[in-house]
């Protein structure tokens, strides 16, 4: 009898057993796909950790103190999971690091965590690694997994073992439980220091077991997933647990700039992301729609109109059911196509998804469900689920099972179960101020929503984020923001206004659609710092924000707004690499913008 996975490096030989030695792993390597089957990871494995126990690393006495610690700085690719798997194997605690992240919190988290090893994925990390080893004493090696001239190659940790090198270490497995720490992944979130979140292999596996249950995520052996999510995030590294013990076989993508040449190659049937890639899947899309002339023009616009009234829930008249059957044959197929023509599922979570691309893609024939969940439980709360009734556009779904959730006072959303966190690493004053009890808070504001008995959970802002004006009234700036950016000329915005007598807006135009718009105005587009400037483009956008307050009351109205030249990014300090905004930084870099909006 199959045993089930206790911990997460149990899920290679359950995998082994249940589906047989098919393809696990897949990444281009010189242009050609490299294929890794199960036997081989476990082999590759095996030798890794003996190889990082050779340096004198161990699980000590396994607890969050006296285990070593690896640090991974990598793009998503083979060897990160089997670096994760090794240390696992072990009792090493592994920490990964956003590839993106800055030299001083990286110098914070070596030093915090007491780093041994690292791993580095190129060229550009080996240096950015090499860049803080003065101030970070505990770092003794540092190994690269593309060949750089300067440092040491990780295969040089790979010697073939023995028999009784295999035998220790499934003696050594053996003494590793359910409850020792797997990972610390440290959190920067939008503000403030980094803070390790202590997670067990029992946190995380209990949520890739439940996760699966719920959504369901059906046996599927050899089915291909891509994967480009980075791994450092929670999300994407439990759902690669899943796909493991799924049967699934795991396609990393080249880069994110090349997602859709690799979609049409490994054909998905499904990937997880963050709703702003969504979005510019959708802006690219209808960027060729506008591109179209007279009746392909017509006829896109009518399907895409089609798709925005789509509800799963309320059933429509038999007239829009087969005018819907026609634009998916037309239409969206071709949509259907551009994304590898055999996605069952995108799952995206992070940040609220705008209802539209989740009416627009699911009328499409692209089931798109959106979740929710924080590092802090490993991470997934709710999940919209892939059986009939169980999916609702603008809520993240029914929790999934074995969670308990409940909504305080305020309308924080609360969390028990076995998901989450062992606590903040080295920091119990931030332990006790996010847990009540057994009770997880998470800073998120929810409301349930009710549909035919099922208890749909909504998220309605960040406790952090929701402000007050100068007047004493309360605002949340993510309904103001996600309304905003259903407009194709709103590309990012952000809603500012605490302590000030009214709401403003920093918003970064959409240019492309702008420079259209300009161009069908008859208004010369030269540089975007000179178009934001132009009196008929700032009416434009006055006009634009007088139709979206008509959704909210006075007070949550944009009374003004900065329109600003360039877009925010990872790499210019305003986003996280989750795609969220630093709402800090924002406010700090842009401050005399800020100062525009409130000058009179």
């Amino acid at each position: 009898m199959m045993q089930e996975p206790k911990r997460l490096f149990d899920l290679l030989p359950y995998r082994q057993e249940r589906f047989g030695d098919i393809t696990m792993l897949a990444a281009k390597e010189g242009g050609r796909w490299q294929l890794y089957s199960t036997s081989e990871v476990q082999a590759i494995v095996d030798q890794l950790s003996l190889g990082l126990q050779r340096l004198g690393l161990s699980a000590g006495d396994f607890s969050a103190e006296g285990a070593d610690k690896v640090a991974i700085l990598c793009a998503n690719r083979p060897e990160w999971v089997m670096t994760d798997l090794a240390c696992q194997q072990i009792g090493v605690v592994l920490c990964p690091i956003y590839p993106t992240t800055n030299p001083r919190e990286l110098e914070f988290i070596f030093n915090d965590a007491g780093i041994k090893v690292v791993f580095a994925g190129s060229e550009d990390l080996y240096e950015k690694v090499q860049s803080v080893r003065m101030h970070t004493p505990t770092v003794q090696h540092v190994f690269t997994f593309d060949e750089v001239a300067e440092g040491s190659h990780w295969q040089q940790l790979l010697q073939p073992p023995t028999e009784d090198d295999i035998r220790q270490l499934r003696q050594l497995q053996a003494g590793i439980q359910p409850g020792h720490l797997a990972t610390i992944i440290y959190t920067s979130g939008t503000t403030g220091t980094p803070k390790g979140v202590m997670l067990s292999h029992h946190n995380i596996l209990s949520n890739a077991s439940l996760s699966k249950k719920s959504f369901p995520f059906e046996d599927r052996p050899s089915c291909k997933v891509l994967s480009f999510l980075p791994l450092n995030h929670i999300f994407e590294r439990m759902v690669t647990y899943i796909y493991i013990m799924s049967g699934n076989s795991i396609y990393y993508a080249e880069s994110l700039d090349i997602i859709g040449e690799n979609l049409k190659e490994v054909q998905p049937i499904g990937f997880t992301t963050v709703p702003r890639l969504l979005e510019k899947v959708y802006e690219k899309i209808m960027a060729k729609g506008q591109e179209l002339t007279g009746a392909k023009r017509k006829l896109f616009f009518w399907a895409v109109e089609l798709g925005l009234q789509y509800d799963n829930l309320k059933g429509k008249s038999l007239f829009y059911n087969l005018q819907l059957k026609l634009a998916n044959q037309l239409i969206f197929s071709k949509w259907r196509e551009g994304l590898g023509g055999n996605i069952e599922f995108i799952i995206t979570g992070g940040a609220a998804c705008q209802e539209r691309l989740l009416r627009i893609f699911n009328a499409g024939g692209i089931p798109v469900f959106e979740g929710y969940g924080p590092t802090e439980n490993s991470p997934v709360i709710s999940v919209n689920r892939q059986m009939e009734g169980q999916t609702k556009f603008g809520t993240v779904g029914p929790p999934i099972e074995g969670q308990e959730v409940k909504l305080a006072e305020d309308g924080e959303i609360m969390v028990k179960g076995p998901s989450v966190m062992q606590g903040y690493y080295k920091r119990p004053d931030l332990t006790a101020d996010t847990m009540q009890g057994d009770w997880l808070l998470t800073g998120d504001i929810g409301v349930w929503e009710e549909v035919g008995g099922v208890r749909f959970l909504k998220i309605t802002d960040r406790k952090k984020e929701l402000f007050k004006t100068s007047g004493g009234k309360y605002v949340a700036p993510q309904p103001l923001e996600n309304r905003l950016k259903e407009s194709p000329f709103v590309e990012q915005v952000m809603i500012v206004g605490a302590e000030r007598k009214f709401v403003g807006a920093l918003i970064v135009p959409g240019f492309p659609t702008l420079r259209e718009w300009m161009r069908q105005q008859q208004l010369p587009f030269t540089t975007p710092e000179e178009a934001i400037r132009h009196p008929k483009v700032l009416e434009h956008y006055q006009h634009l924000i007088e139709s979206f307050n008509t959704y909210f009351n006075h007070v949550e109205q944009v009374k003004r707004f900065e329109l600003l030249p360039r877009e925010w990014t990872i790499d210019t300090g305003e986003l996280t690499p989750t795609l969220k905004i630093k709402r800090k930084v924002v406010m700090e870099k842009f401050k005399d913008a800020i100062d525009r909006i409130y000058a009179s």
